[in-house]
């Protein structure tokens, strides 16, 4: 007997837990920026702010920008509770034809920050 309740992994590489503080923003002004939640060399996903308000930003030591990317999916992961309250979403995306360049960018970002395995 198998266990069919357990989920189907579709990925092909392993993904990896980003750390505390590490921010993504994507769409062609940053429509979407929240809080990196694990990565690896084909796609990443993240937890935003579905409010349509852009989050302050600094400057921070790694920047990748510009990477050709396509969303996979974009869902609400926490009900609105009031009106007045904020809609938490949860966004994957996937890579699109990097360059050389953006890989290796990426592969030294998952080898330097990245916190373990997610």
């Amino acid at each position: 007997m198998t266990d069919s309740k357990k989920p189907i992994e579709h990925r092909k590489q392993r993904r990896f837990q980003a750390p505390e503080g590490v921010f993504v923003g994507v769409g062609p002004s940053f429509d979407k920026v929240g809080r990196l939640r694990d990565l690896n060399i084909d796609g990443l996903s993240f937890r935003y702010l579905g409010n349509g308000e852009p989050p302050f930003m600094t400057d921070g030591d790694f920047y990748l920008g510009k990477l050709p990317i396509e969303t996979v999916s974009d869902i609400e992961v926490v009900k609105k509770t009031s009106p007045n309250s904020k809609t938490l979403r949860r966004c994957c995306v996937e890579f699109r034809k990097l360059t050389p360049w953006q890989r290796g960018r990426l592969e030294e970002f998952i080898d330097i920050y990245t916190v373990g395995e997610a």
